[in-house]
C-alpha cells in the first residue's frame, strides 16, 4: 500500500490507486490492439474499465460512511486490479454493526443495478438483459450487470469478502466472538479450497489467484481476532519493554547508531527535561543517514508528534494507536514520566510467553508459576526515567511478593 498514488479526496477520505492498476488499464487497452480491433475499441474498453472501478470506488464508500455512523474512521480507500479496500481504522465486534458496514458496500450495488434497471425498463430495453455479459452489448446493460456481480461475489461467505463478516456477524448475535471467527474462517478456507479446485479442473488462473486470497485473508481474519482475544483485558504495563535506551534533541545520529548496534533496539524514545518528545524509529534513522549522514541532530529528523499510552490503557486500544500512527513502538508515559515501550515484537514474545506459562500451569495441578503479566512497573527509586542516552530503563518489578 505504500506504493500507492492519492489521486482525490472525498468526505475527508483519500482515494488512491496502486500503480499496478495502471498495468491493468495498459493491458486491456493493447489486448484490444494486438486482437485487431483497434484503438477506438481499446479506449471504450479502457473507458468501461475506469466506470467499473469507479463503481469499486461507490462500494468502498458505503462501508466508510456506514463505519463513520458508529465513529469509525477510514484511512483511505485504495484502489487494486483485483478490486478495492477500505482500510478501517478498526472492525467493531458489535456484531450489529458489523452487519451494518458489512452490507453498506453490496447495498450500493443493489441501488445502482435498480437504478439501472428503473432506466433501461423506461427506455423499454429491459429484453437486452437476458444476455447476462459484462464483456459487449450495451453499456448500461454491463453495468446493470457488473453491480449484481459485484454485489454477488461479495457476499460469498467467506473472508475477507463482505459476506464472511455477514456471517461472523450473524453467528457472534448467538455467541461467543472469537468462535464466531473461527468458525466463519474455516468456512471461508473451505470456500477457497473449493475455487482452488475448480480453478484447477477448467483451468483458470483466475479463479487460482481467487482461492489464494480468499485462504490467506480467511487465515489473517482469524489469527487476528485470535490475538484481540488473547489480549484482552491485559494492560499496557504487563506487556511493555522495560529495559531500553532513550536519546535526547542534541543527541547526533552517529550516537544512537552505536546504541543501536550495541545492542537490539531499533526504535529510540526522544526525551526533553524528563518528557517525552518524540521517537526515532528505524525506518526514519536510515532514512536521515541516507540523507543527511550521521552528524546531524536527533532533533532535524525526528518527527514533531508522537502519541503515547498509559501503563494502564488496554493493549487491544494501544495496538490501533500502533497501526493509526503507522509506528512498531510507542513511549509508554505514566504522570509525564517515560516507564517503558510498546513494542510490536514484544506483544509477540508475551503472548508465547503467556501461552507456554499456561501450559505448564494447566500441566501440573494449577500451580502459581511466575509470570510476565504479573508485574507492577513503577519509576525507580530515586523518580527518574530513562531520559538520557546510555541510561538503562530504571524499573521496579514486583514479582509476587519479591523486589528485582
Amino acid at each position: 500500500m505504500g506504493w500507492s498514488w492519492r489521486i482525490g479526496r472525498i468526505a475527508g477520505i483519500d482515494v488512491r490507486v496502486h500503480p499496478t492498476f495502471l498495468i491493468l488499464l495498459a493491458w486491456v487497452g493493447l489486448t484490444h490492439v494486438a486482437a485487431g480491433d483497434g484503438w477506438a475499441a481499446a479506449v471504450r474498453e479502457i473507458g468501461f474499465l475506469l466506470l467499473l472501478f469507479g463503481i469499486v470506488v461507490l462500494h468502498e464508500f458505503g462501508h466508510a460512511l456506514a463505519a463513520q455512523r458508529y465513529g469509525i474512521r477510514t484511512r483511505d480507500i485504495t484502489l487494486l486490479p483485483i478490486g478495492g479496500i477500505a482500510r478501517l481504522e478498526r472492525i467493531p465486534e458489535e456484531p450489529r454493526k458489523e452487519l451494518v458496514i458489512a452490507l453498506a458496500g453490496p447495498a450500493v450495488n443493489v441501488a445502482l443495478a435498480a437504478g439501472l434497471f428503473g432506466v433501461l425498463l423506461l427506455g423499454s430495453r429491459t429484453d437486452a438483459l437476458a444476455n447476462p455479459t459484462l464483456f459487449d452489448g450495451d453499456l448500461l446493460v454491463r453495468l446493470f450487470w457488473v453491480n449484481v456481480w459485484l454485489a454477488g461475489f461479495n457476499m460469498i461467505p467467506a473472508f475477507p469478502m463482505d459476506g464472511g463478516r455477514v456471517l461472523r456477524a450473524l453467528l457472534a448475535f448467538g455467541g461467543d466472538y472469537l468462535q464466531a471467527t473461527r468458525v466463519a474462517a474455516g468456512i471461508g478456507q473451505g470456500i477457497a479450497l473449493l475455487f482452488g479446485l475448480v480453478g484447477l479442473l477448467l483451468p483458470s488462473p483466475l479463479l487460482i489467484f481467487v482461492a489464494l486470497f480468499v485462504w490467506i485473508g480467511a487465515a489473517q481474519e482469524g489469527g487476528a481476532a485470535a490475538v484481540r482475544a488473547a489480549l484482552g483485558g491485559v494492560p499496557v504495563g504487563r506487556a511493555m519493554v522495560r529495559q531500553f535506551r532513550s536519546v535526547a534533541p542534541e543527541d547526533p545520529l552517529s550516537v544512537v547508531v552505536a546504541v543501536m548496534l550495541d545492542g537490539f533496539q531499533q526504535d529510540f524514545p526522544v526525551v526533553e527535561g524528563g518528557r517525552v518528545v518524540g521517537m526515532l524509529d528505524r525506518t526514519e534513522l536510515v532514512t536521515a543517514l541516507r540523507e543527511h549522514g550521521d552528524h546531524v541532530t536527533v532533533a532535524a529528523v525526528v518527527r514533531p508528534k508522537c502519541p503515547t499510552v498509559h501503563p494502564n490503557e488496554p493493549v487491544e486500544a494501544a495496538m490501533r494507536v500502533l497501526a493509526e500512527a503507522g509506528r512498531q513502538s510507542l513511549p509508554v508515559v505514566r504522570d509525564g514520566k517515560l516507564v517503558g515501550m510498546l513494542t510490536a515484537d514484544n506483544l509477540g514474545e508475551f503472548l508465547t510467553v503467556r501461552d507456554a506459562l499456561r501450559e505448564w500451569k494447566s500441566g501440573h495441578g494449577g500451580g502459581r508459576p511466575w509470570s510476565p503479566w504479573s508485574r507492577e512497573v513503577r519509576p525507580g527509586g530515586d523518580g527518574s526515567s530513562p531520559d538520557t542516552v546510555g541510561r538503562t530503563g530504571q524499573v521496579r518489578v514486583e514479582l509476587d511478593g519479591g523486589t528485582r
